[in-house]
C-alpha cells in the first residue's frame, strides 16, 4: 500500500545506508510516481551508473566532485541541484570529498 505521506530524517537514512554495507545506494521511498534514495560515493571512487529510464534530480547534500551529463561537465558540491532526463548518459567523477546525494526519480 502506498503511504499518503511520509517523513524522514537524513541522519536516520544515512545510518540505515551505513548498516546496509558496501552498497552506495539506499532507496528509502518508492511510490507509483516517485522513488527516492541516498547515493554515497567515497572520495576517489568510480561511479558506474548508466542512463536511467526515468527523469531524475540529484541534490548534493555534502562532498565535492565533478558531474558529467550528455558531454557537459560541472561542479558537484554541497547545495548543487542537478537534473538529468531519462536516457541521458551521466556520472559523478573526480570525487575529492565523499559525496552524499539525495536522488529523486520521477515515474510516469
Amino acid at each position: 500500500m502506498d503511504p499518503k505521506w511520509a517523513a524522514f530524517q537524513l541522519s536516520e537514512i544515512e545510518e540505515q545506508r551505513r548498516r546496509a554495507g558496501d552498497d552506495p545506494w539506499l532507496e528509502f521511498l518508492k511510490v507509483p510516481s516517485l522513488r527516492t534514495g541516498l547515493y554515497v560515493l567515497a572520495a576517489g571512487s568510480v561511479d558506474t551508473q548508466g542512463p536511467h529510464a526515468e527523469d531524475e534530480v540529484y541534490y548534493v547534500v555534502r562532498g565535492r566532485g565533478r558531474f558529467t551529463a550528455d558531454g557537459d561537465e560541472m561542479s558537484a558540491e554541497a547545495g548543487a541541484v542537478l537534473f538529468v532526463a531519462a536516457g541521458v548518459e551521466h556520472r559523478f567523477h573526480s570525487i575529492e570529498e565523499d559525496l552524499e546525494v539525495l536522488v529523486f526519480f520521477a515515474r510516469g
